[in-house]
């Protein structure tokens, strides 16, 4: 990673071009710990060289692991020399692995001491049913100043448990805890996003037993031991979806490789919807564009197989293009369109409302949360030398892609928040009509 504080764009016209997807960061740095659960060398093919993965790799080393880049993306993660159950703050200080690696550590160190840390401003990531999920395997946790700790008399135990809501973190520590543990457990009310898929079928070529039943519902038979394994990481569709939005956006064209159609699915429709243009180019490439003229949308978020989250932010500014009243309503994280007052300072017509303004059952409603949202359009962005700052990882890529499409010449800083998770985009971006330049 370099040292790169902030981007300067020069906006105003159509972006084209083809750029390649990294691998998913949501799944890399949850294989990561997967990994420690084998003694040997498990390899990673197209991890992507970002920052989360950095912190991460910093935070798997401080327990003994050692890992070796190999090439531009593969990854060597050596398990047989985990010593410490000591995880250290993340230097960001917004990681959220250390929790993940509690059931790690349990399994192979018999105790596990895991830091506090915050996540981006989005909204709360309660660590309760991570905790909890450890408790019903039959850990003992111990709340300190400094963090948790987690210790195990004897092996962890398997468990019936049923997740309060289907969270992806609480999901893959079921998954860290169930695997090793003696017996079979049940866990109910799990996620399914495509990462959770890929982080089931790499422990099952590991050796875990690991079923998916309908409703949501993961039969997980205990196993003595687990192996290493060679695991090829998935496309981001994060950022695919990201790019697609800035092509009809702007009304460009952009190609974008590495990425797997069948994890855009829930993207298309709305996507479609909206004016959006697609077609596929090959196993692993897909080109998007504008098909139509943009028109409104009702959007709402949920977790899979809803309408990613992670989407919402890069539909946003695409949705400041299009005709009429947009609505997007968030119902997965209760304060995420803080980004919207870099849209407006552009010159987007945005409002943000407390109510559900959708049909989708919501567990913020009644609770004054600002997690619906009004977008106006079409609306033409100017920027006058302004200079946006990026308050978290997705809004961060959001913000490049409004200073894309604002005429004019827009600043962005704090921008290692957006190079944790899509690399250098100075560099990256090279094969698109961005004039995107790092300082």
């Amino acid at each position: 990673m370099t040292s790169t504080q902030r981007y300067l764009v020069q906006g105003g016209k159509p972006v084209s071009g083809r750029i390649r997807c990294l691998g998913a960061k949501n799944f890399a740095t949850k294989a990561m710990v997967a990994a420690l659960l084998a003694e040997g060398t498990t390899r990673l093919l197209n991890a992507p060289r970002i920052g989360d993965v950095e912190i991460t790799r910093k935070l798997l080393a401080a327990s003994g692991a050692k890992l070796d880049w190999s090439g531009d993306s593969d990854l060597a993660i050596d398990a047989s020399t985990i010593r410490s159950c000591d995880v250290p703050v993340p230097d960001s200080g917004s990681n959220r692995i250390p929790i993940l690696l509690l059931g790690v550590l349990l399994h192979r160190i018999g105790e596990a001491h895991v830091p506090v840390v915050a996540g981006c401003n989005i909204g709360a990531r309660p660590v309760d049913f991570h905790l909890t999920a450890a408790k019903m395997f039959g850990a003992e946790i111990e709340v300190a100043p400094d963090g948790y700790r987690a210790r195990r008399s004897g092996p962890l135990k398997a468990c019936h448990y049923r997740l309060p809501y289907p969270s992806v973190g609480a999901t893959e520590s079921c998954l860290y805890l169930g695997v090793l543990a003696k017996g079979t457990s049940i866990i109910e009310g799990v996620a399914i996003e495509p990462e959770i898929m890929a982080l089931i079928t790499m422990l099952n070529t590991m050796g875990a037993r690991v079923q998916l039943k309908p409703n949501r519902e993961l039969i997980i038979e205990g196993v003595d031991r687990l192996y290493p394994t060679t695991y090829d990481v998935l496309g981001d569709r994060i950022e695919a979806a990201s790019w697609a939005a800035l092509a009809a956006a702007t009304d460009g064209e952009i190609t974008v490789d590495g990425i797997d159609p069948a994890t855009l699915i829930n993207f298309f429709g709305p996507f479609n919807s909206v004016g959006g243009g697609v077609s596929i180019e090959g196993p692993r490439s897909i080109k998007f564009f504008r098909r139509h003229p943009l028109r409104s949308i009702v959007l709402e978020t949920d977790v899979f197989p809803g309408f990613a989250t992670d989407w919402q932010q890069p539909f946003a500014v695409m949705l400041t293009q299009a005709s009429g009243i947009s609505i997007i309503h968030e119902t997965v994280y209760e304060r995420r369109f803080g980004y919207l007052e870099a849209l407006s300072a552009l010159g987007a017509k945005t409002q943000i409302e407390t109510h559900c303004l959708g049909s989708v059952p919501c567990r913020f409603r009644g609770r004054d949360f600002p997690h619906s949202a009004i977008v106006r359009g079409p609306t033409e962005l100017r920027s006058d030398g302004i200079t946006l700052d990026v308050p978290d990882l997705r809004a961060g890529l959001a913000y490049v892609m409004a200073a894309a499409l604002a005429k004019g010449e827009t600043t962005i800083t704090s921008v290692q928040r957006i190079e944790r998770g899509y690399g250098e985009l100075a560099v990256r971006t090279k094969g698109l009509s961005l004039p995107l330049q790092a300082f």
